[in-house]
């Protein structure tokens, strides 16, 4: 069994060029003639390499022996022309490798992006945002500019050394056999660099991932950490993962740089060889002086490139990695998925049912039992309750953000797994206590709803959301520019342009998640009054925990532990004196 798994190990590593040139061959494809290019260029590079080494044996034998002074003024130039056609073909091959390793970066951080916008709401929910960025990003440049750069110059090198060991053999076979079996010596150390590097360049990898997170995270809760004085806490944090940081790379250079100096004294060990035997062939009259020259050169000319091809092997070896990894990602699927002949949801006519819905984020762990309800078409539901009790989780089960795992929810009688995941959002605006804004102006964020609509339909949108009066007061308007995540705009401002982004949408379901519990008084008496705007006319789903902002609703559901504790109007909830009552009494005693 042992035997046979090395077999497969040998022939995976023997075909492991050719299985990434495959993975990666469409995005190769659009530019694969210029590829083709870029690799026969590395041919002539590398083998005029040996031109000089060919001309040392004429100028030894006929100029420094035979004094023929009519070659000895022609060798010059010869060397100089080949050395001219060597730079301008390197330079071409620089130019058009660079052009196509960037073209098919882009393409791998394009495609990777589109997997990136098609995963679910869990796939990020388990992530950090530092192991996104920098597998979705960083790998991409490893992939294809470090394979390309790495590819080249391995070629270059390679056909390099076989025009130099052309010239060996040329000039004398015995010692020919002498160096390369020398180089037979460095295959070995090279499987066992591989077989290091991946192990620490996955703990790498994670690292790496950490530092990013850092940054952002201090980015973004720099005044959580100033009001909670963290500064040093954080420090120490970063210190640790930067320890970590130098650990790996000085395990990974103790690992892999040994691969030069050890080829380095191999490579010595061959030319004393050489010389020693080469002595021998001289004196013995087998080859001539120019023969040993030509030789001894072009045996240094081959060996001092193959001291770095152990670095060369090493990031070939790393961009490798990368496309593995990239592969990973590529080869996900979204666990929420359109059916294969999905249903286009247009228009909203009975309402939204619920029935018997289970749903657990974590398996084992239910967060939702059983849950029953009706929400009629136009009418207000407002889910209450305590904190965790599972009524974001409802409101975010209806746009399949996440799926069930038993039940049913359906719009209009049919379920919802059998629309179309586009069309059913469409129909569904949502506006949550802490909205997401984008880098941009105030246009491009209500544009984000519906960018067809026009600027008389966005004024509207402002006016319905109250925030017609701070525009017109900007002094760029509409274009005036908010910061990173909207960090210009006061809490009350940003939830109005969010909610000003949902009437241009224009669904008829809204769904509203504490759109005013993190707001003072004052803000919460304008933003109400916008939501109170948007609410006309449309089935919507309020989320609240202050009450006075759901009693006007047509049905109120306590929702505690996952579970429908009663439902019912504000009067009718108050007359039970149960879980509603309780809480109404809690918010509103003396």
């Amino acid at each position: 069994m042992g035997k046979r798994r090395q077999k497969l190990k040998k022939a995976f590593n023997a075909n492991l060029v050719i299985l990434n040139l495959k993975r990666m061959w469409p995005f190769i494809k659009p530019v694969w003639v210029r590829a083709l290019i870029g690799v026969l260029l590395t041919i002539p590079v590398g083998g005029l390499d040996a031109v000089v080494a060919m001309f040392l044996k004429p100028f030894m034998d006929q100029v420094m022996v035979d004094k023929q002074q009519s070659f000895s003024n022609l060798i010059p130039f010869l060397i100089v022309g080949f050395t001219l056609l060597q730079s301008v073909l390197l330079y071409a091959s620089d130019y058009i490798n660079t052009w196509v390793a960037q073209k098919i970066t882009i393409g791998l951080k394009r495609r990777l992006y589109e997997k990136l916008l098609s995963m679910d709401t869990a796939y990020f929910d388990a992530r950090n945002s530092g192991e996104v960025l920098f597998r979705y990003s960083s790998d991409a440049e490893t992939a294809s500019t470090g394979l390309i750069n790495s590819i080249k110059q391995f070629l270059s090198r390679t056909f390099s050394s076989i025009a130099l060991v052309g010239v060996l053999i040329y000039n004398s076979w015995q010692m020919a056999a002498i160096a390369v079996a020398v180089l037979g010596l460095f295959i070995y150390p090279m499987h066992i660099v591989r077989k290091k590097m991946k192990v620490i360049l996955a703990k790498a990898v994670v690292n790496s991932s950490s530092v990013i997170t850092a940054y952002n995270e201090t980015f973004a809760g720099n005044k959580t950490i100033r009001s909670f004085t963290l500064e040093e806490e954080f420090k120490k944090r970063f210190c640790q993962i930067t320890d970590t940081t130098f650990y790996l790379a000085m395990k990974m250079v103790k690992s892999t740089n040994w691969l030069s100096p050890f080829m380095h004294v191999v490579m010595s060990i061959g030319i004393a060889f050489v010389i020693g035997f080469g002595s021998y062939l001289i004196v013995s009259g087998r080859i001539t002086s120019g023969n040993f020259v030509a030789f001894t050169a072009a045996l240094i000319m081959l060996y001092k490139p193959l001291r770095s091809l152990g670095n060369y092997f090493i990031s070939i070896q790393n961009s490798f990695i990368a496309i593995d990894r990239i592969f990973e990602i590529l080869d996900l699927q979204p666990q929420i998925k359109d059916k294969e002949n999905a249903l286009d949801l247009k228009e909203i006519r009975k309402g939204i049912t619920l029935e018997d819905v289970c749903f657990s984020y974590v398996p084992g762990r239910e967060v939702l039992h059983n849950i029953n309800l009706e929400i009629p078409k136009g009418t207000t539901l407002a889910l209450v309750g305590n904190s965790g009790g599972g009524k974001t989780t409802i409101s975010a089960l209806i746009p399949r953000l996440y799926d069930i795992q038993s039940g049913k929810i359906k719009i209009d009688g049919i379920d919802i797994q059998d629309y179309t995941q586009k069309s059913l959002r469409k129909q569904i605006a949502m506006v949550f206590q802490d909205n997401f804004l984008f880098s941009g102006t105030i246009r491009d964020n209500i544009l984000l709803g519906n960018p067809t609509v026009t600027d008389e339909v966005i004024w509207t949108a402002l006016k319905n959301a109250c925030l017609v009066d701070f525009v017109k007061g900007l002094p760029q308007g509409l274009d005036t520019d908010i910061g990173e995540r909207g960090t210009l705009l006061s809490g009350g401002q940003k939830q109005r342009l969010a909610i000003a982004r949902a009437f241009v949408k224009n669904a008829p379901i809204v769904i509203l998640d504490e759109a005013t519990s993190a707001l003072d008084t004052k803000s919460e008496k304008v933003v109400q009054e916008a939501l109170d705007n948007l609410m006309k006319n449309r089935t919507v789903i309020v989320i609240a925990h202050r009450l006075s902002t759901v009693q006007n609703a047509d049905n109120i559901v306590v929702v505690n532990d996952g579970k429908i504790v009663e439902s019912g109007s504000h009067e009718n909830l108050l007359a039970k004196d149960g879980a509603y009552a309780s809480l109404y009494k809690m918010q509103f005693k003396k």
